[in-house]
């Protein structure tokens, strides 16, 4: 079963730099990430959702793909193959996939202007690897699915200061 986070940075660029922090660590098999995205709420407040995979794109590309294949059979490639992006950016288009879009509207609806929330699922993770990586980058957590101890230890790493990494004196 999969775990949600969401944590409020002050600033899109704060949201964007935990999230390639997480993404590092899944090249590293510390976590296993279902879903990140992050969500700022504009001056205009309006929520804007920044996503991963665009399946928008990537149905056009599908349905391109297999337009032009069909199209080709049937003599005629550039129809088959603009029907076929259509209909797959369609199909991309309504698809959603991880987090539900709505929710992480509503829920960021309250957020200040400029403010972004990272939405976080998380299929598995090294706790206390992944927690130490995380300690003292700062955010609040508006709502995990965590037990509370869990759910407190990531309130505590947020909120820590950041042990200053010592580089090795050179002659020593």
């Amino acid at each position: 079963m999969s775990d949600l986070v969401v944590i409020v940075y002050p600033t899109e660029a704060k949201a964007e730099e935990i999230r390639e922090k997480l993404l590092d660590m899944q090249k590293e098999y510390l976590i296993e990430l279902s879903d990140a995205v992050i969500a700022v709420k504009q001056d205009s407040g309006r929520v804007k959702l920044i996503q991963l995979m665009n399946t928008t794109a990537a149905g056009a590309v599908s349905g391109g793909f297999w337009g032009l294949l069909i199209g080709a059979i049937f003599l005629v490639p550039l129809l088959g193959a603009s029907l076929g992006a259509a209909s797959g950016a369609l199909m991309g288009a309504l698809t959603d996939v991880g987090i539900n879009d709505d929710f992480m509207k509503q829920l960021s609806a309250n957020l200040k202007p400029g403010n972004a929330a990272l939405f976080v699922l998380i299929r598995r993770m090294t706790t206390d690897k992944v927690l130490d990586a995380l300690k003292g980058t700062g955010g609040t957590v508006l709502q995990t699915s965590l037990d509370h101890t869990k759910e407190q230890a990531l309130r505590d790493a947020l909120a820590a200061t950041p042990t200053p990494t010592v580089p090795p004196q050179a002659g020593s």
